[in-house]
């Protein structure tokens, strides 16, 4: 059975395995002329000061505007490389990365694919609070690919 993905999902992190996510992405787009939602989640744990307190607004708004700018970056690396720009948006949310992703995202914009990079945790830090892309492939609304190689099919260097 071949399935047409029309509304991709992925989300980015800045870490090495989103990018490579996130490339992939943009090929199976253009291959299957579907748009692509590219989306970074603030987790509002984070949001949370060493002491207890919140952070100030300041830095909230100084965190969602680089966020910001980095999703426009992609953006414009995915139009350079042959993405249509009607065909691709930008997202920024605030909330809990797993279910945001999984749940709430791909409701709202009905995606039938989210593509995800593998995580870059090590084993510790998985145990303690748990993979994304784990949580994201056992839970989501949609198909799911683990994105672990290369455009060229080439695993990551470790």
């Amino acid at each position: 059975m071949e399935q047409d993905y029309k509304k991709i999902l992925v989300p980015v992190d800045g870490s090495k395995e989103a990018e490579m996510a996130f490339k992939k992405a943009v090929k199976v787009a253009q291959m299957n002329g579907g748009h692509l939602d590219v989306l970074t989640v603030l987790d509002t744990k984070q949001f949370i000061g060493l002491h207890g307190g919140m952070l100030n607004g300041d830095v909230i708004y100084q965190l969602s505007e680089d966020a910001q700018k980095y999703l426009n970056e992609l953006k414009d690396s995915a139009i350079k490389d042959g993405l249509k720009e009607e065909d691709i948006n930008i997202h920024v949310r605030f909330g809990e990365p797993k279910t945001v992703i999984s749940q709430e995202f791909v409701k709202e914009y009905e995606n039938d694919l989210i593509m995800i990079g593998s995580t870059g945790m090590n084993a510790v830090t998985r145990l303690l609070v748990g993979s994304v892309s784990e949580y994201v492939t056992g839970n989501a609304r949609t198909d799911v690919i683990i994105v672990r190689t290369n455009t060229d099919n080439e695993e990551l260097a470790k």
